[in-house]
């Protein structure tokens, strides 16, 4: 074969393996035709202490407006989500940190009605959430802030002899899906959400 013919089938052949190995990554990294497509959402651990507690329907708070007791007091989160407060009527609380609540209300007295006012609110109580499942003591319990799965099965009387003790199961409320978590205190709960202990299977 001429050195120009035999040159250029060598520089032939490096091209195909280049291109081999050039796309092997990308056809490594591509999924099997057929094979499911992982799109469970995870309960982070993180996600809920940097987030903080959100309000929600049934929420009871306590609201403290220095110098102003006659618009202080107790009060609840109704059914649309709103509280409803001396001069200003009616906040939304639902969806929010109780700090953020707390601006939202200095805001709302900001606005004609008080200069400068100092507002401290603290939850009285929150809505309780639900266990179901292999725990002995399965139903509604009042919320802890700060809970854990762990903490819930406990209040619930610990795990039956038949319960995965490994893994838990949260709706969040609102949520269509419940999400597989670990069953223990790197996962918090949250008020409202269903807690669901499964049975092992050996």
């Amino acid at each position: 074969m001429p050195r120009s013919a035999c040159a250029r089938a060598i520089v032939v052949a490096l091209g195909i393996v280049g291109f081999f190995v050039s796309s092997a990554p990308a056809a490594l990294a591509q999924p099997a035709s057929g094979s499911p497509k992982s799109a469970t959402p995870v309960l982070s651990s993180n996600g809920v202490d940097e987030k903080g507690t959100q309000l929600g329907t049934g929420d009871r708070i306590k609201l403290t407006i220095f110098g102003q007791p006659d618009l202080s007091g107790e009060f609840m989160v109704d059914g649309a989500g709103f509280v409803q407060l001396p001069l200003v009527g009616q906040v939304k609380a639902l969806g929010k940190t109780v700090k953020d609540f707390e601006k939202a209300v200095a805001a709302r007295f900001s606005d004609g009605y008080l200069v400068n006012p100092s507002i401290n609110i603290d939850v009285i109580n929150f809505r309780p959430f639900y266990i179901i499942g292999e725990v002995n003591r399965p139903g509604e319990y009042s919320y802890v802030d700060d809970m854990t799965v762990l903490n819930a099965v406990a209040l619930a009387g610990g795990y039956t002899t038949r319960a995965n003790d490994s893994e838990a199961y949260i709706r969040r409320k609102g949520a269509k899906d419940e999400v597989e978590v670990p069953a223990d205190e790197s996962i918090h709960v949250e008020p409202g959400d269903t807690i669901r202990i499964g049975e092992r299977f050996f």
